[in-house]
């Protein structure tokens, strides 16, 4: 995979809370960054307006050669629209033409957000510790909502309509609590921050928030501890149907709630160690993501920065 080594990119990502942007060098710098949360319904429109004008404040438009955008889904990459389901005023949004008003001429590629942290976390993240670069990988995040993309040999896998990820619509609970999407029972029901909240609301907690559920769950609060538990479940029986169909060798889970650390990995990966009947399974490698929030901004810049490869195959 290689790109322009003159080319600058401009990294846009879209997420359920918050939306962050970044302007990104071929070898992987970020020459600007800027995040701005969403404050309330109908903001989306502005919020997308201030993070990207943060950085061609900063970065002069005229450097920039085109722009990657991941985004919560669904998503209609050949239409160049988005219908993100926790920002309801967004449906068939028109994000790519929108974009291009910025950079008017220049190419804009859109994948889901899940599928951009996943390519970034090949590209920047754990693949260049030393090892070899994982032939098979899932990138999973864990936040507001539950997503997930596959980067197979090199190349994301974005399926013909470009959804292809969409982990946390695995149907873990077939009784279970309706989803957004119109599921039952989905994993994103059980371990988004959301969900996990109000399970545990449910069941006695009277925090505010996943930060302080997780912060209870460290200090051994059982209902607390127990959310942590079920929402570890329900992640490795996706992260093992997943890993059945596609033969995955390496799982890289980021978002709010993964930052939580041990208290959803330890869990996680006794799951995984306990359900992983099949050889091939057993070699399954669960890590959280080695950068952070920015791993989905680098997955975006790619989009464009490798662009010699087809993201649909």
């Amino acid at each position: 995979m290689a790109g322009d080594p003159a080319m600058t990119v401009l990294a846009v990502d879209i997420g359920g809370t918050k939306f962050a942007a970044a302007a990104v060098a071929p070898d992987g710098e970020m020459l600007a960054r800027a995040e701005v949360p969403l404050r309330g319904p109908g903001s989306a429109d502005r919020t997308l307006s201030e993070v990207v004008g943060r950085i061609t404040e900063r970065v002069p438009p005229a450097r920039l050669d085109g722009i990657g955008v991941g985004s919560a889904g669904p998503l209609d990459p050949r239409r160049g629209t988005v219908s993100p389901v926790n920002i309801p005023a967004w449906r068939e949004f028109p994000l790519v033409d929108t974009l291009g008003e910025v950079l008017p001429g220049r190419p804009v590629r859109l994948a889901g957000d899940a599928q951009c942290m996943a390519l970034g976390e090949w590209w920047r993240g754990l693949s260049e510790d030393g090892a070899a670069r994982s032939r098979a990988m899932l990138g999973m995040v864990v936040s507001t909502g539950v997503g997930g993309g596959f980067v197979l040999d090199g190349v994301p896998y974005v399926g013909p309509t470009g959804n292809a990820g969409h982990i946390g619509h695995i149907t873990v609970d077939p009784g279970g609590e309706p989803c957004p999407c119109g599921g039952v029972g989905c994993v994103e029901t059980i371990a988004s921050g959301p969900g996990m909240v109000r399970w545990a609301a449910a069941n006695g907690w009277t925090g505010a928030d996943a930060r302080a559920l997780a912060a209870d769950a460290r200090a051994g609060h059982p209902t607390a501890t127990l959310a942590f538990r079920r929402a570890a479940g329900a992640l490795a029986t996706a992260v093992l149907t997943a890993s059945a169909l596609f033969d995955l060798d390496h799982v890289v889970i980021g978002g709010g709630v993964a930052a939580a650390g041990p208290i959803l990995f330890d869990p996680l990966r006794q799951a995984i160690e306990r359900n992983a009947g099949l050889g091939f399974l057993r070699r399954l490698r669960v890590d959280p993501t080695s950068l952070g929030r920015d791993a989905g901004l680098f997955g975006a810049a790619a989009l464009v920065l490798l662009q010699d490869d087809d993201p649909g195959t």
